[in-house]
Formats: C-alpha cells, structure tokens, sequence
C-alpha cells in the first residue's frame, strides 16, 4: 500500500493536465435544471417525488453505504474516508450543516437492501453516497430510485448499473464502467503479457461475473486469444482445488479473478501450490487491490497482477490537500483503498447539485428531487480530483482511466500504461 500514493508522480504527464488548473469540487454541473428561486409549492407539487424539506437550523443529512466490517471493510472504509474529508471541507450546503448518516452495506446484495431501507425515511435526507460493491448497489439502486433518493456510487463498476435497460433513474457513479477495465486488461495481457490463452473465475457477484465476461470477450477480440475456461466460486468457499485444478489442465498463460479479498487471497495461495499453473501469471482486480489483500496473500501475492482504477492523479490538491486531511481524519500513513478520490468527487458533485436546484422560501430548504436526479445526471466538465467528469444519461459520470499494478516486494506498483 505504500507505492499507492506515490503514483501520482509517476506518469502525471500523460494524465489531463488541464485538471491541475483548478481545484476539485469548485466547478457546478452546467446545464441543470433551473427550479432555484420558483415557488416551492408549486415547484414541489410539479416534481414526480416531491421535495426533501429542510427547516431553517437543521442539517442536510446525506448517507452512506459503505462496506466497513468484514473481510471488504477495507475498501468501504477508504471511500467513507473520502465522503468525510469532503464534508471536512465543504461542511454546509445550501446554508445548511451537513450531518452523514453512515450505514454498512457489507458487500451483497442483504446489505445492501438493508442499508437502503434503513436510509430512505430518514428526514432531511437529500441523497446516498454509496455503495462500496456492485452487488450491494443493485438492490440499493432500486430501492431509492423507487423513494426519488439520489444514490451515487464511488465504487460499483459493474456495467449493470448503467446499461440503458438495467439502470435505475436516480443512480450514478464516480467509479469507472467495467466494460473499460475489462477491455483495459485484456489489452494488457495480450500486448504486454504475451498471453495466448487465459482462464476467469467470478464468484457470482454482479461486480466479477460481469467483469470477467468483459475481459473474456475483450481477450478473444483484441488479441484473439483463447478462453480455456470461465469457473465460478462462491463467497464464502475455502478450497479452490478442484476449480484450479479444472483450469490447470490447459495451462493457461494467464488466470484472471477479479473478486475480492478473502477468496481472492485463498486462491491467490492455493494456484501457487497447483500443478500445472507453474507458468501462468496470476491477476486480480480493484476488489482486491486492498491491504488486507495483499496482508492475506502474503507471500503468494508476490508478481500478481491487478487492475483498477489510475491513481496518477494530475494537480498539487491531492498531494498537498487532500492526502494530509485524509491522514488526518483517518489516522492512517495511506490509504487503505483505491476509491477514496472518487468518493470525495461524489460528495461534491452532490453537493454543487443540490445547490444549484435548492429553494429558499418561508424558512425552509426546499430540494425538488427529480430536479436534483436531473442537476446531477446534466454534470459537465466537472473539476474533480479523478479528473475531469462528465454524467452521461444512465449516470455514467467517471473520467474513467485504468491501470494495471503488480506487487513487487510486498507493495503495489504501477506498472502500465
């Protein structure tokens, strides 16, 4: 974990230089909706779901769902992180104080509903930063959209979420789409690996079965390489023998699993042990691209390959600003994840939104949701800390660049492009 922040000093160069002339979060969404100023009453009774009503003194609640125990706490932990120095820094929108109200969506589908539910009757909730895991963001997703809650993701990559006939209206993300990290990969694998042929194994979540499909497809048509198989595990499982062992009997060059942590290590440890896998290079993903992945690999994970989101943020506010309040708030020398930048943009995003669509009349702060739904979906050319971030129509809002790390001496180390 210690290389994760250095990255920004590797590359900058080729990353959009034009995002170091400003500092994130300052820029609103262009081209919103403009309900700020009408008659609110008018305003609200015109809105599909009506207004979130804010009296005068009381706080802007906005949520979190965020994975913060379990084998994943790691990576809920890091976005949560991210919201917070946020808030630290932009505390009161719209002349309100911000309050956040922070749920545990685990890392599936159960924690997920739970944590929507738990949040969608909350009063002066104005929108969810969360989840951490695609598949706790599908049933989430669902669930406030049904309630007009805006929910925006730091972390859901899978392609689902913002395919035109799967998306839910009042969902966006930060996070890349999968369709580029799988592509991205197999580009990787063909043109700097060499591979030939490559095996995936996907653990049943919307995030890896989707992703997997992806590269497999990708691997076939940049390179025309040779999928020998796709296996599926389950969260949970502890011997992978018999699914290695099914995948060693082609000798793959490469076996990609991008799941997550604590089967992602067990794998990681069992393949070095298979025969038959002598060869093949092993790689993961962002769901594993984590401290306690790496802790719980141990020795396995040295030379193991893993996709993710591009850290090589251009600007001095990450290092200068942002890294020294994040430390601050968290007690931490690093990161202990990689969406902690998205997170924070998230925040913002949400934030410029609200007050771009807010009324203020009578002694209330009245926010039209479908009006914010559409303040947040018509972001453009957004200034943020991950780049320069444009929503399209199914919320896909990421300036979306990947790279692939390989862990060297026990540390992360960006290796491509």
């Amino acid at each position: 974990m210690q290389k994760y922040m250095r990255w920004s000093g590797i590359l900058v160069v080729l990353v959009l230089a034009l995002a170091a002339c400003s500092s994130p979060g300052t820029s609103a969404p262009a081209s919103a909706p403009a309900s700020a100023g009408g008659d609110p009453t008018a305003v609200c009774a015109a809105d599909p779901m009506g207004c979130v009503e804010i009296a005068d003194g009381d706080p802007i609640i906005i949520g979190t769902i965020f994975v913060t125990s379990g084998a994943n706490e790691t990576l809920g932990t890091d976005s949560k992180i991210g919201v917070e120095v946020a808030q630290s820094m932009k505390p009161q929108i719209a002349d309100h104080d911000v309050e956040l109200n922070n749920q545990d969506g685990l890392c599936n589908a159960e924690g997920g509903t739970a944590a929507a539910n738990a949040l969608i009757n909350v009063e002066g909730l104005a929108g969810i930063i969360g989840t951490s895991c695609s598949g706790a963001g599908v049933p989430a997703a669902e669930i406030t959209s049904a309630k007009g809650i805006m929910l925006i993701s730091p972390s859901n990559t899978a392609p689902s979420l913002t395919a035109a006939d799967t998306h839910q209206p009042f969902y966006a993300r930060t996070a890349h789409n999968d369709k580029i990290q799988g592509a991205a990969m197999a580009q990787f694998a063909c043109e700097e690996l060499g591979a030939k042929s490559a095996a995936t194994i996907h653990d049943g979540s919307p995030y890896a079965q989707q992703l997997q499909a992806v590269f497999a497809q990708s691997f076939q048509d940049t390179c025309g390489g040779t999928i020998t198989a796709q296996e599926a595990v389950t969260v949970g499982q502890t011997d992978f023998s018999g699914t290695l062992g099914n995948i060693a009997a082609d000798s793959p060059d490469l076996l990609y699993y991008p799941i997550f942590t604590a089967e992602g290590a067990l794998i990681t440890q069992q393949a070095r042990k298979t025969a038959g896998l002598e060869n093949t290079a092993l790689a993961g993903a962002d769901g594993m691209l984590n401290s306690d992945w790496l802790a719980a690999a141990g020795a396995a994970a040295e030379g193991v390959y893993l996709s993710g989101p591009d850290l090589a943020f251009t600007g001095d506010f990450y290092e200068d600003t942002f890294l020294p309040k994040y430390k601050e708030i968290s007690g931490l020398d690093e990161p202990t994840s990689v969406f902690h930048a998205h997170a924070f943009d998230a925040y913002n995003i949400l934030a410029a939104a609200i007050e771009k669509v807010a009324i203020e009349s009578g002694g209330k702060t009245y926010i039209p949701r479908t009006a914010l739904r559409d303040a947040v979906l018509a972001t453009k050319d957004y200034a943020g800390i991950t780049g320069t971030l444009t929503c399209d129509a199914t919320g896909d809002c990421a300036d979306a660049k990947i790279s692939v790390s390989k862990v060297e001496n026990g540390e992360f180390v960006r290796i491509w492009p």
